[in-house]
């Protein structure tokens, strides 16, 4: 069984900390626990593992956030992975810092890599993990956050949360969206 692992960002060392970004720093760490690493190809950064007996190919989009949907479809179609395979990852400013909650489809909720996902593969009904990264900003001033930096205690606390969404991720491959929802939701929702 393979399955599409797409965590979202944009590419550029003037994005690499920043909290759209989240997306690619779980996958940058589920590498380097596997001792993996990716390389550059057409729409995107890959690379592959296996957790037990299933093929994860780790996708890095290079199409920038608001394209992310050309660099899924065609790793989707260029691996053959049905749609119910696919896992995106991303974040999310209306659950607080550092909680988890993987859902198996839904609306973009206004975030444009998702959006640009439900547009190109004409579907909502692929399965997302949302990584809360928090609204503390003033009113007109999200693009500002999500384009911002870690704070020094969301920075210092983010490898416990990463560590959690690796989890979520191999459950997600092994048990399926439903098992793995009930495993893990309600804790990182509620604390």
């Amino acid at each position: 069984m393979k399955y599409l692992i797409a965590g979202l960002g944009n590419i550029g060392a003037e994005y690499r900390e920043t909290r759209h970004n989240i997306g690619f720093k779980i996958l940058d760490a589920l590498a380097e626990a596997s001792n993996i690493v990716f390389d550059d190809h057409r729409y995107g950064f890959t690379s592959e593992m296996r957790v037990k007996n299933h093929t994860l190919v780790l996708l890095k989009p290079s199409t920038f956030m608001n394209l992310s949907g050309l660099s899924v479809r065609y790793w989707l179609k260029k691996e053959k992975i049905e749609l119910e395979n696919l896992l995106v990852l991303v974040d999310d400013v209306s659950l607080p810092f550092g909680k988890l909650r993987l859902k198996p489809h839904g609306s973009n909720a206004g975030h444009n890599g998702l959006g640009n996902i439900q547009d190109v593969l004409g579907t909502q009904n692929y399965a997302r993990l949302r990584f809360g990264i928090g609204s503390d900003f003033p009113r007109g001033g999200q693009i500002n956050y999500v384009l911002g930096e870690w704070t020094a205690d969301e920075a210092s606390a983010l490898p416990c949360h990463i560590n959690t969404a690796i989890e979520i991720i191999k459950s997600f491959v092994l048990a399926g969206t439903n098992l793995t929802m009930t495993k893990f939701n309600k804790k990182h929702i509620n604390g």
